[in-house]
């Protein structure tokens, strides 16, 4: 529930890195890479000023509850009772921030290595310091939610008090699953020995798990970077790596799946959701029946995208089927070599500045500032993500860069989202977040940015013939897979409610969604049952994905009025990210003329990736 989540939102929204962490020697070919400072939060995890601030938090939490507990129907009633309920909210968002900034290092610390013991316990107890402070503040969301519409609705023709509007009411669509007082404390305390226990698990368990291929004992990320290396005996080698240690581990990651999925239906059933992912919409501010329509249009569109694309794929191959271990292989024509970082900041940047200089300037500043934390290192978190932190600091960037082209294209999501954080940062620790469906617009935005770039300065025929092909399999990964990974987890939630699921079960679903989406282009062959495992938002944000192909379907549309607009779309754009969480999805599409709700919205945004798979069939 977004109204209990305000304080512990930083220690449980990352996937969670150190300055001082066990840094690898950088590849020669990707030149240099960065390592983020953290010291702009804390010099470190002996730092003094956590200790102070940990101190303070806890003061200010017991002092906050002790001023306003069982008060609020009494004091927004007064003479001047919105100024009165605007300064606890300003107390409240002070104290948000604070621990925003203990959680998000004590997260980031832990991306960049969870298998660090002094680190883990760091993390650890972090977490539980947040989580026990935090207990001193659930009453405020659940006492505001209590009283009446019209009180509140009076009390905000008080500026000091509008200007938290959008956060009120946002905090008021809950009001209809919260639960008792006692119950949602209960809720939040065991959180840490439930639910946030079995992430670290996840976390620490996939951190150190070793694939051996060839004579090498490999990392979880350096392993699937392998599926698309140029040799196929290496994606074979590794595809049968990751099968043999998924294997393995089986047993480990059915009980977390299983523990997890029954912690979120008892939480559901108390609260009085109805369908498994209600939760989540409610979380994302998106209508169920908007995610279905979406939901529905991929899967109808499933045989001319991704079956036509992999069908494709094969011939390019001079095979009528491709096993699943080549579906990301690089192009026979595309071209050899590896990116250096400096080549793919230019890149990124050049194609933002092309956009908007204001843009650009402040994804500059990941680059000088450093903000961002690129190589590859033992225990470091897998995958990238941007952590938006506090908003008196700043986001920082996670990557595991390794100089292929998906990697650029990463650089360009990951910074698109710290564009929007920076932006989104002005409305405060409690207005700046943005539902994940509008989060990943800018990410989403920021990759097409950098490939209509590339494109545009591409002559060679070969050569725009793998870059449009390499956009196309990742628009598929964004939108197909994400959907196949979305109905993954509601048949697995769903089945769950009749008891724990084998890990053969749990990988027998994952064939079905793999099969019905990947088509009869791709031989999926033994051991992929278990790919599921590595899924890191299954375990964190369940039913997150469709922030993925909402977000790039939004975009293709959106990129279409940016194509044919008159000047002024880039303001209108940066206006949109910088409004934050203060705007539903709707109002903040409404001056591109575009409506999610329509039937046809979806398709067109479907249409956009067919369109792209048409020119590289006229190509062949």
């Amino acid at each position: 529930m977004r109204a209990k989540s305000a304080i512990s939102r930083a220690a449980k929204s990352s996937r969670k890195p150190v300055k001082g962490g066990k840094a690898s020697a950088a590849k020669p070919k990707t030149g240099k890479l960065p390592e983020w400072n953290l010291t702009d939060l804390y010099s470190g995890i002996d730092a003094p000023e956590i200790a102070r601030d940990l101190q303070q938090m806890d003061a200010n939490c017991i002092t906050f509850e002790t001023d306003y507990k069982g008060k609020l129907a009494e004091g927004i009633a007064r003479d001047d009772g919105g100024l009165w309920l605007a300064e606890a909210v300003r107390r409240y968002e002070a104290i948000d921030d604070l621990a925003g900034r203990l959680g998000s290092y004590a997260g980031l610390v832990h991306a960049g290595d969870s298998i660090d013991p002094v680190i883990s316990k760091f993390y650890g107890d972090v977490s539980e310091r947040l989580t026990a402070a935090s207990l001193h503040l659930l009453f405020f969301a659940l006492e505001l939610n209590r009283i009446d519409d019209a009180v509140i609705e009076r009390a905000m023709q008080t500026p000091e008090l509008a200007h938290y509007r959008p956060w009120i009411e946002d905090l008021r669509k809950d009001k209809p699953y919260q639960l008792e007082d006692r119950v949602e404390q209960l809720f939040h305390e065991k959180s840490q020995s439930g639910y946030a226990a079995w992430n670290r698990l996840f976390d620490q368990t996939i951190s150190s798990l070793r694939f051996k291929v060839g004579t090498k004992e490999l990392a979880i990320e350096p392993t699937l970077n392998l599926l698309q290396d140029r040799a196929p005996e290496k994606r074979k080698a590794a595809a049968q790596a990751l099968a043999k240690t998924f294997k393995d581990n089986e047993r480990t990651f059915a009980l977390i799946t299983n523990t997890l999925a029954k912690d979120k239906e008892i939480s559901d059933r108390w609260r009085g959701f109805q369908d498994v992912a209600d939760s989540r919409h409610l979380n994302n501010r998106v209508e169920r029946e908007v995610v279905d329509a979406l939901v529905g249009s991929v899967r109808t569109a499933y045989p001319r995208l991704s079956h036509r694309y992999y069908s494709l794929k094969a011939g390019w191959f001079k095979k009528k089927k491709l096993a699943h271990w080549d579906r990301n292989a690089p192009l026979p024509f595309a071209a050899t070599g590896t990116i250096a970082w400096p080549e793919a900041q230019k890149m990124v940047l050049t194609a933002y500045r092309g956009f908007s200089a204001d843009m650009a300037a402040i994804a500059e500043r990941f680059f000088t500032d450093r903000w961002i934390d690129a190589p590859v290192r033992p225990g470091k978190a897998p995958g990238a993500f941007s952590h938006p932190t506090t908003p008196s600091a700043h986001p920082y960037v996670l990557m595991n860069y390794q100089g292929k082209p998906r990697d650029v294209m990463t650089l360009a999501h990951e910074l698109g989202h710290g564009v929007h954080q920076v932006l989104a940062a002005k409305n405060g620790a409690l207005m700046a977040p943005t539902p994940l469906t509008l989060a990943e617009t800018a990410s989403v935005f920021g990759e097409m940015l950098t490939f209509k770039r590339l494109l545009s300065q591409t002559k060679n025929a070969r050569q725009r013939q793998a870059l449009l092909a390499g956009k196309v399999e990742d628009m598929i990964n964004t939108v197909v897979r994400q959907i196949a990974f979305y109905s993954f987890e509601r048949a697995v939630h769903t089945e769950r409610k009749n008891g724990e699921l084998t890990a053969e079960r749990i990988g027998q679903i994952w064939l079905s969604v793999q099969g019905e989406s990947l088509g009869p282009a791709i031989d999926i062959r033994p051991g992929y049952e278990n790919f599921w495992m590595y899924i890191p938002h299954f375990i964190h944000s369940p039913f997150y994905v469709y922030a993925y192909a909402f977000g790039d379907c939004l975009v293709n549309s959106l990129y279409a009025v940016y194509e044919n607009a008159s000047e002024g779309f880039a303001e209108r754009y940066l206006a949109m990210l910088a409004a934050g969480g203060t705007k539903h999805y709707s109002e903040l599409l409404k001056p591109f003329g575009l409506d999610a709700k329509d039937p046809k919205f979806w398709d067109g945004g479907l249409s956009v990736i067919a369109g792209m798979i048409d020119e590289l069939e006229s190509m062949a």
